[in-house]
């Protein structure tokens, strides 16, 4: 269900962060060592959400050897973005490029407003499922 921003009174399509929780960034992982991907996810599980964003955990996102990924995605018209090369220390970096794509209606963030770690390691840009005429 949309949410409404309480600044723009705009309706928000909700949004999903998929974090990938088997990532090992190229490491070898001791038998019942934590992942880096999943400690990621932990840390941003802690966070402070905006309503409508929903952190999920997933299977490889087949990023493996470039860091922990993530997926942005939302409904309506929103562009679908996956970022990598993350650490499980940048939930601070992850939260603030979420927190953005959520306000928008489209998921295009300007450049510059990015988070400088997402202007620089976006691996994947999926249109939507529908295509504005």
């Amino acid at each position: 269900m949309p949410v409404k921003d309480s600044e723009t009174a705009v309706e928000l399509a909700p949004t999903e962060l998929l974090v990938c929780t088997t990532c090992r960034m190229g490491q070898e992982i001791p038998e019942g060592g934590v992942r880096p991907g999943a400690r990621l996810m932990s840390a941003l599980e802690d966070m402070d959400w905006p309503e409508g964003v929903t952190v999920k955990p997933v299977e490889c996102l087949s990023n493996c050897d470039e860091g922990c990924s993530v997926v942005l995605r939302g409904g309506g018209a929103r562009w679908t973005y996956v970022y990598g090369r993350l650490t499980p220390d940048m939930a601070g970096v992850v939260h603030d490029g979420a927190t953005r794509y959520h306000a928008t209606d489209t998921g295009l963030v300007p450049w510059r407003e990015r988070p400088e770690h997402f202007r620089k390691n976006c691996i994947a840009r999926i249109p939507p499922l529908e295509l504005p005429e």
